[in-house]
């Protein structure tokens, strides 16, 4: 199975940005135009977009709204994932009315559990559980809180509960360009029946090459986020590495 490639657009007030260990005041500029940013993933060839509204994420509601519709509009034959101020069944139920393939639940999978269970049971499949740790326990709103749950206990409540996949986030890692923390995801892709998706540290095609030698092991695919945005990784070596 091929690693799939998730570049990230993450939303601050209408903007692309990328954060530094989800430091909203770290935040740098890449772009006023979200669907004009998804347009040029898209037409690189990424077959996903992963997007964040990192204001809904503080806010507990969504804050984004029409840059994300923007994208939506922009890309509408690739699947776009959103996280961020996810906290609601309305909520879920409206984004994918919209035509977002998967929403992300983060915050909620911690505070509200039997929100989240009920979510992934209503839309199997289409629902992924997002899990931001530092230090191995669970963070939450917005990565400023650190929570007293271990990143594998909280994948394995919803095992068998229809969610689509587990993003595993190492914060301390996230915007950092200092690599994947290769050991923590793999450690939790085998202790859990869900696929993986990692996130976090991408710096080189050295990080994908590593992730894409342990696919068989539950890793199904990677967000990439400023490695992107800084040049670090180029999108067609990117894209031909994980097809080989």
């Amino acid at each position: 199975m091929a690693l799939t490639l998730y570049p990230a657009i993450d939303l601050k007030g209408g903007q692309v940005v990328r954060l530094k260990r989800g430091d909203m005041s770290k935040a740098t500029v890449y772009s006023s135009e979200p669907g004009a940013q998804a347009r040029r993933f898209a037409a690189l060839g990424f077959r996903w977009i992963h997007v964040v509204d990192l204001d809904g994420a503080f806010a507990g509601r969504p804050a984004n709204a029409a840059a994300v519709e923007t994208i939506l509009a922009a890309v509408p034959g690739v699947p776009v994932q959103l996280g961020g101020g996810i906290r609601t069944m309305g909520t879920v139920e409206a984004w994918l009315d919209r035509g977002v393939k998967r929403v992300i639940l983060g915050s909620a999978a911690v505070k509200d559990p039997d929100f989240a269970l009920a979510a992934c049971r209503a839309y199997p499949g289409r629902v992924a559980v997002g899990i931001d740790a530092r230090g191995g326990f669970v963070a939450t709103e917005g990565w400023a809180e650190v929570s007293a749950v271990q990143a594998a206990d909280l994948a394995k409540r919803f095992e068998d509960a229809g969610a689509a996949a587990i993003i595993y986030t190492d914060i301390d890692r996230d915007g950092m360009l200092g690599g994947v923390n290769l050991e923590a995801t793999l450690a939790l892709a085998r202790a859990v029946r869900l696929p993986v998706i990692a996130s976090g540290g991408v710096a080189s095609l050295n990080d994908l090459a590593a992730l894409s030698g342990v696919t068989s092991e539950g890793i199904e695919g990677v967000i990439i986020g400023r490695a992107l945005y800084d040049g670090r990784v180029d999108p067609a070596a990117a894209l031909a590495l994980v097809k080989r």
